[in-house]
């Protein structure tokens, strides 16, 4: 029976294809298991077989690439020939009116993601024992695949499966590379879980074993700990804190993790590829060596209950969707734990915002094209008005120490440099000269330094914030010196900089006040 629904949608791009009670080429779709970041997964019966099994069901909108075909041929080809008990097995693939789809093992259990969730919720720890069985079985399987050229690139705890029959297998190996090909970027098509992607990965989006190797430590620290090291609000704020963040040590989460599991944690999440583990099976004779010292016993199999997730309750109807109806879907990342495939274009629009607040600090500092020439302009005004500036301030500052008492000048007296080096860069905006960078940046940068002590009162701060001084006025002695060679563009910038100058020491000034008035 061909799949008429498949082909009424293809027509018009707009309705979602239910496929319980359907055949999809040999298999009979029977219910939904579950939906991810790139597929739909169903539970199907092969009658002349008389198997029961999971097709994955491939996003629609993820394969209208031209060359998707022969992509999803060659990578699933290689996938469906690993033989490993702890990779799930890829019996069929195939192409049908439209929809891409895998056939593989149906495997009864609970994801690993699942039983920590479960755990969590009673506040408890996946056994260490069993942690070094489930990794093992991980590591395992994830040797043998590397040896057979083929990276996982999107490992994390859903992905691993906990079987009724005490193995973990995983699964979705080589999905990523069949959906995002040779295009794996991320201002392409960045496919992945950023809270256990590799920085090299995320960045560039360059995958090797080690990539796969640091994800799986992302997933053991995870089980360790019962949290994954690395988290934020935004896609970018993931991304910059597994390149730049230290690893939160894990015995400060839970001081019972013994020592040398930690050793591996750390060792297995290495900023650089080079200094983690360069094999699954390093990793895997790290892990039981681990054991060994610390003197945990790893069982044969593995033991844990199934969690209620387990349970034979069906789940909601799962619908393919495609053309419009895809896109009327606001939530195409689907659940946090899933896949994103959203991630390349969430990270290129941030990076986009992001790159917009750099061109415009680019634009204040950058000198306007085709400058021959910058003219000095109402230099008596700038000194009238700097001098009538230092004058109200002083008077204003008498005037409310006279009037109502308070000690504000014991508090703000810096200001005095500050409204002194206010003229010097009223000077350089009027001149404008370079040279006046030299007692004006030098005047008020200790303005502002002095303010900060006089203001909190802790002036001990300067043991070691003494160094800022010689550099201040290395800075203000080498930058008119800069500034000079650029010509007319050096004389704008000038001129711009004692703008900014001044913004600054009005800012000081008020706050200086504000802080002087309320500590009367």
């Amino acid at each position: 029976m061909k799949l008429m629904a498949a082909k009424r949608a293809k027509k018009n791009k707009m309705a979602p294809i239910y496929l319980e009670g359907q055949n999809l080429g040999k298999y009979r779709i029977l219910e939904p298991l579950g939906r991810g970041g790139m597929a739909q997964v169903y539970k199907a019966y092969h009658p002349q077989l008389d198997r029961y099994v999971a097709i994955k069901i491939l996003r629609s909108d993820l394969v209208e690439e031209v060359e998707f075909l022969a992509r999803f041929r060659r990578e699933a080809r290689a996938v469906a020939a690993l033989r490993n008990p702890h990779i799930v097995q890829i019996y069929d693939f195939d192409v049908q009116d439209d929809l891409y789809y895998m056939v593989m093992e149906l495997l009864e259990g609970d994801t690993l993601k699942a039983y920590l969730n479960a755990i969590r919720v009673r506040s408890e720890r996946l056994p260490v024992g069993e942690t070094v069985r489930i990794f093992s079985d991980v590591l395992d399987g994830l040797s043998y695949a590397h040896g057979e050229g083929i990276i996982h690139r999107d490992l994390k705890p859903a992905n691993i499966m906990l079987t009724r029959h005490g193995r973990a297998v995983l699964t979705d190996f080589g999905i990523a590379q069949i959906v995002g090909g040779t295009q794996y970027t991320v201002s392409g098509a960045l496919m992945g879980t950023l809270s256990y992607m590799a920085p090299e990965q995320g960045l560039d989006g360059h995958c090797d074993a080690r990539s796969d190797i640091y994800s799986m430590g992302i997933a053991y620290y995870e089980a360790l700990t019962g949290t994954v090291p690395f988290d934020a609000d935004t896609p970018l704020a993931i991304l910059m804190k597994h390149i730049n963040d230290p690893l939160p040590m894990p015995r400060n989460i839970d001081p019972g993790i013994p020592e040398p599991f930690e050793r591996v944690a750390l060792k297995a999440l290495a900023k650089r590829p080079d200094d983690r583990f360069q094999s699954a099976a390093a990793m895997a004779e790290a892990l039981t060596s681990a054991a060994q010292e610390a003197g945990i016993l790893i069982p044969e199999t593995i033991t844990l209950p199934q969690t209620s997730s387990s349970s034979s309750t069906r789940p909601a109807a799962v619908a393919v969707f495609s053309g419009l109806a895809r896109q009327q879907i606001p939530d195409t990342g689907f659940a946090s734990g899933d896949t994103n495939t959203t991630t390349g274009r969430n990270y290129t629009q941030t990076k986009t915002k992001t790159g917009e607040l750099i061109d415009k600090a680019k634009t204040i500092l950058t000198p306007p094209s085709g400058l021959t020439e910058v003219r000095p302009k109402n230099v008596r005004g700038a000194v009238l008005s700097s001098v009538t500036g230092i004058v109200i301030a002083n008077m204003l500052m008498l005037w409310v120490g006279g009037i109502f008492g308070w000690k504000v000048f014991g508090r703000i007296w810096p200001m005095e440099l500050v409204v002194v080096g206010v003229l010097l860069a009223s000077l350089m905006v009027s001149l404008p000269s370079p040279w006046l960078l030299i007692p004006g940046g030098i005047v008020l940068g200790n303005g502002f330094l002095f303010s900060y002590f006089a203001l909190t009162g802790k002036w001990q701060h300067w043991t070691f914030l003494w160094p800022l001084e010689p550099l201040l006025v290395a800075g203000c002695i080498i930058a008119p010196f800069l500034l000079k060679r650029r010509g007319p563009g050096g004389l704008w910038l000038t001129r711009r900089s004692g703008n900014i100058l001044l913004i600054l020491s009005g800012i000081v000034f008020v706050i200086s006040l504000l802080v002087g008035i309320l500590s009367r």
